[in-house]
């Protein structure tokens, strides 16, 4: 009774194994290989149950939907009806995509970014595999009555049933987890992490945990006009429900994040530039003086050419001068007497 009630508020099964962050779209044959290779990692790798809400931008899930189950609640409101469409994968294999755009996580969001398809493959492959792909796609604005209007009740639920074959021989077998931490007869799968699917659900619920402070937060913030108070993050429920191992690997992710972004600011920020070489670097004052030496020996020597030229053209006028002086001088004024009748 409680596996549906818990199934009707977005209980789901779903690939331990983490597929990453692909913030682009996915083609037609990314989205039919991982399907492909879900398919056989399935027959040997059990799926855990837990809950999808507010995916980040980029998250690729498998999920293990039966064919008379809608698809789960996954925390994000859409302002458009979910178009299908189908493509042809090759040989008989048939791909059908489901795609939404225009959702928003309520309270958080301020724009309808959100995109999501999903990938099944109708022919030719196990159609209760769903491949769910969340991207940013076109940004509409958020209808005003729908901003603050949860999707769904939170805390989620806590369920704690083990993980179980979907696919395969052993299919409905369950796997209880063993006192290492891992899971018994737990296979290889997509690069599977043994410890991979435990650690993922406790950090699932620490994130539940953070909510649940927030909206008691918002509550105290509502009913009173003092300002709430900041529970401490060392609160005694988390201790309750996440291990010392899970909790010490997500503050210590957190941590090196913070780190790193302050360890880039400070290699990478401009007061850390190289200095520019000044206009006059590319000179130096051995060069100079040279040049300036050279420089005024020209000048002398032009100087000195200038004055031998100005004395010997003085000389030369003065010669001149003088020549015209003496020929004027003798001329005789004899002869012209002589030609004159008395």
């Amino acid at each position: 009774m409680q596996q549906q009630q818990a199934q009707a508020e977005g209980l789901c099964l779903r690939f331990p194994d983490n597929l990453g962050i692909h913030r682009e779209p996915l083609t037609v044959d990314n989205a039919l290989s991982f399907l492909l290779r879900g398919t056989q990692s399935a027959m040997n790798v059990p799926f855990i149950w837990g809950f999808v809400d507010k995916p980040q931008e980029g998250q690729l899930l498998l999920l293990f939907i039966p064919g008379q189950s809608t698809f789960p609640n996954d925390g994000i409101r859409y302002q458009e009806p979910e178009t299908k469409y189908t493509i042809p994968a090759g040989g008989m294999r048939e791909l059908e995509v489901h795609e939404v755009k225009f959702g928003f996580v309520p309270g958080a969001d301020t724009g309808a970014w959100r995109q999501r398809r999903r990938y099944r493959l109708a022919k030719g492959g196990h159609p209760q595999l769903i491949l769910v792909h969340y991207v940013r796609g076109p940004v509409a604005q958020i209808v005003p009555a729908l901003m603050n209007q949860p999707v769904r009740s939170y805390p989620l639920r806590i369920f704690n049933e083990p993980a179980v074959f979907v696919m395969g021989d052993k299919v409905g077998q369950k796997v209880l987890p063993q006192a290492g931490g891992g899971m018994g007869g737990m296979p290889m799968g997509m690069n599977f992490n043994p410890q991979q699917g435990m650690v993922a659900q406790q950090n699932s619920n620490m994130a539940m945990l953070d909510r649940r402070r927030e909206q008691e937060q918002r509550a105290r913030a509502g009913s009173s006009a003092r300002p709430p108070r900041v529970d401490d993050e060392d609160s005694g429920d988390e201790n309750d429900t996440i291990s010392t191992r899970a909790l010490s690997l997500t503050r210590y992710r957190r941590n090196h994040d913070i780190m790193a972004e302050v360890f880039t600011h400070a290699a990478y920020s401009p007061k850390n530039a190289p200095s520019r070489p000044t206009p006059f670097s590319i000179f130096t004052k051995a060069e100079l003086e040279a040049q300036t030496e050279k420089i005024k020996a020209e000048i002398e020597a032009l100087q000195t050419r200038g004055a031998e030229r100005r004395l010997a053209r003085s000389a030369k006028d003065k010669e001149m001068a003088a020549s015209a002086t003496f020929e004027v001088g003798d001329v005789s004024m004899d002869s012209l007497g002589e030609g004159i009748p008395v």
